[in-house]
């Protein structure tokens, strides 16, 4: 008894380390063995339907000769090689990989500050046509759409308004990065304002260590400088290597500010305060680092643009060093040809059973 407790045990490890070692590129799929179920329940309940059905209509003595050389055990056989066809289909789609190998893998990019403007303003909704979104969650389903898109590159995020904070240092975790995006809001910087200024010089210091010929900065922004710093710190930009893609978000008229608890802010006046956009001092500062200036109309910041066009274009790589990784084998075609060798099985089984002719029967 003993040993056979010892057996099952080692047996019942090896079975658990061979599963750990095993990885699904889509797990979402695994939810078709749902449609396994719904399949098996179909198959009994048309069986006893049928069999009910056959009792009712026709005389027991008939259906015995009708059903003579019929094979029930065969047709349950035929339902289960298919609920096993069905399940190893399913198993094909979610892409099992079994067994890896390590490679080190170079890692070369360029270096990303993302410089977004937290301000009130950007809780205007006239970020897309339907008014759904506001400007800042417009702007920053955008950056997480370039998280998505980035290839080896380090990212780094400034939030600003009256002033500027690092929120996310460079990194090419992209998941940290998303999560420090996800948490950035208008409530993130007490100090009221549009410092592009500050922003620019803060995202500059970010950059320590990086190469002069790697580094840009992606500055989103719907309101005017009001500490009017900006010209002279894309100047320094300049002279340090940096280059500055500046994103403009609102409209020529401007858009009054909301207010938390509701309304829009006014002036000592009573009149309304417009958030206008200054598109000229936008595009000094691209100008002056060879960087590009782009209008978001509607919200269509085209971050997609910038990067591929803009700055992966124009920026040299880096080496950002390298690291190893596992690379495991699909194991897909295992499933798919014992799927097809099984239907091929359920198609060669008769449902009846031939019956040779007897001794006294004429040929």
């Amino acid at each position: 008894m003993k040993h056979i407790f010892h057996t099952s045990l080692l047996l019942g490890l090896t079975l658990s380390n061979a599963a750990c070692e095993v990885r699904f590129a889509h797990n979402d799929y695994f939810w078709g063995f749902w449609l396994v179920l719904a399949t098996t329940l179909f198959f009994v309940y048309v069986s006893r339907t049928k069999k009910r059905l056959m009792e009712s209509f026709i005389d027991p003595i008939l259906l015995q000769r009708v059903l003579e050389g019929f094979s029930l055990n065969r047709q349950r056989l035929k339902n289960v090689l298919i609920l096993i066809v069905l399940s190893l289909i399913i198993l094909t789609l979610t892409e099992p990989k079994y067994g890896f190998e390590w490679e080190d893998v170079q890692r070369r990019g360029v270096d990303i500050v993302i410089a977004l403007d937290v301000s009130d303003s950007m809780l205007v909704q006239d970020a897309e046509s339907g008014g759904q979104l506001n400007r800042l969650e417009r702007a920053k389903r955008e950056i997480a759409d370039l998280l998505v898109m980035l290839e080896g590159d380090r990212i780094a995020l400034v939030a600003f308004a009256g002033t500027a904070f690092l929120e996310c240092p460079l990194t090419l975790d992209y998941s940290a990065a998303r999560m420090f995006l996800d948490n950035i809001d208008t409530d993130l910087i007490p100090v009221k304002g549009t410092a592009l200024g500050e922003a620019i010089t803060t995202s500059i210091k970010a950059f320590e260590g990086s190469r002069h010929a790697s580094r840009a900065i992606i500055l989103i922004t719907d309101g005017e400088d009001h500490h009017g710093q900006a010209i002279k710190a894309a100047e320094d930009a300049a002279t340090d290597g940096v280059h500055i893609f500046t994103i403009g978000i609102g409209r020529d008229e401007g858009a009054p500010i909301p207010n938390p608890d509701g309304g829009f802010r006014r002036d000592r006046k009573g009149e309304l305060i417009l958030s206008k956009l200054d598109e000229r001092a936008l595009q000094k500062i691209a100008l002056a680092t060879n960087g590009r200036y782009v209008r978001s109309v509607t919200g269509d910041v085209d971050l997609e643009e910038i990067y591929t066009s803009g700055i992966k274009a124009t920026l040299e790589d880096q080496e950002l060093g390298s690291k190893r990784r596992q690379h495991w084998e699909n194991r897909f075609q295992w499933p798919l040809g014992l799927a097809i060798l099984i239907l091929m099985i359920e198609f060669i089984i008769p449902q009846r059973i031939r019956r040779r002719a007897s001794r006294g029967q004429v040929a």
